[in-house]
């Protein structure tokens, strides 16, 4: 098959082109309009791939769009391109209703003509995967509550908003036009090639450099924690043996509290790197825990019923929290290069790519020897 994936440099969206790339013999389209949060050193190690194309397009660009599904005639769309970060949706909302709901119109609009231009066999083979959140469900009540599949939609922040805006597009399309479309729903990822403004990246780094661990409120809020490798599977998985029509929520089976979550990185950066390896002058990394004000319209819980794709897909993650975040640490502890790349904006100014598999020079002597 020929996937056209959105977003394919962001976070979940690399992740996805090196899962297909490596395991499948597909060809992908990466369609990325290139915002700070998409980075092409994250698929330095698929890039070179004769199965491998990038084109820099702005998912709101219709004659753009126009031409990439006419040059490179898809099977398949998966479609990850979005704004995603809660804080800056705060901020500044104009730009996730610009991209999630206009570029996802657009992006409907222009599969839906090709898919019409198709012959029998090749529309029947085509499906348009629409990629979203849990957060467009809103906050659970009680402590043993899931999301399910029919769970009301209740969004909190602008960015869950919009996020819900294009899903009920997307069904729509679907039920208006025929579109054979799938939607999926993911609780909070989390793994390598994470831009560090993120919790988990960023607890490591700040941590590294001896800078505060900003803690909304109490850290009492709850999330459910998916390795991103796992989602890519579930995700390849849905496009191709998914029913056309439906939605799958993916989830890690992996509540834990945010102070949880940061007090585990700060256990396994002591024994990884501790303190006083890092020229830090504290007994544990703990000791930068900084409380801060929560932000506006913080939910406080989120957890995924994923029996469905279990049920009708046979996926289930391969990580437990406990080995997917010590994998998260030890790949930052090696690719120090890349985050810090990310970190001073270098990343986006054509410099050569950095290749993952290029250790990074500061990782302190004896650090492999602890992998365990």
């Amino acid at each position: 098959m020929k996937l056209l994936v959105t977003g394919g440099a962001g976070f979940i969206g690399s992740a996805v082109v090196r899962h297909i790339i490596t395991n499948t013999q597909d060809t992908v389209v990466n369609v990325d309009k290139l915002t700070y949060a998409g980075n092409l050193e994250s698929l330095a190690d698929v890039s070179s791939s004769d199965r491998y194309f990038f084109e820099q397009v702005d998912i709101c660009n219709k004659a753009e769009l126009v031409r990439v599904f006419k040059h490179y005639q898809p099977d398949r769309i998966m479609h990850l391109a979005a704004e995603s970060h809660v804080d800056r949706s705060i901020d500044g909302p104009s730009a996730f209703i610009e991209t999630n709901i206009i570029g996802t119109y657009n992006l409907l609009e222009i599969a839906k003509d090709y898919w019409k231009s198709l012959d029998e066999t090749r529309q029947s083979n085509f499906r348009f995967h629409h990629i979203s959140t849990d957060e467009v469900y809103g906050d659970l009540e009680g402590p043993g509550d899931l999301f399910t599949e029919e769970t009301p939609y209740a969004p909190s922040s602008p960015y869950s908003a919009s996020k819900a805006s294009s899903d009920h597009l997307v069904r729509a399309w679907r039920r208006t036009y025929g579109l054979p479309t799938l939607v999926t729903n993911c609780s909070n990822n989390y793994g390598p090639y994470h831009f560090p403004e993120k919790l988990i990246p960023l607890v490591i780094l700040n941590a590294l450099e001896g800078k505060p661990l900003p803690v909304y409120g109490k850290g009492n809020q709850i999330r459910d924690w998916l390795f991103v490798e796992d989602h890519a599977r579930a995700l390849y998985k849905v496009v191709t043996e998914g029913r056309v029509g439906e939605t799958y929520n993916i989830g890690g089976h992996n509540e834990k509290q945010n102070i949880e979550v940061v007090t585990i990185i700060c256990e396994l950066l002591n024994e990884m790197r501790a303190p006083a390896d890092n020229g830090l002058y504290i007994e544990s990394y703990k000791e930068l825990i900084t409380f801060v004000e929560d932000r506006p319209g913080h939910d406080i819980r989120y957890a995924i019923d994923a029996s469905k794709i279990k049920r009708e897909l046979g996926w289930v993650p391969e990580e437990t929290f406990e080995s997917g975040i010590r994998k998260t640490v030890l790949w930052y502890l090696d690719n120090l290069t890349w985050a810090h790349r990310v970190q001073d904006g270098s990343y986006q100014r054509g410099a050569p790519q950095y290749s993952p598999t290029e250790k990074a020079q500061d990782v302190y002597e004896g650090h492999h020897s602890r992998r365990g």
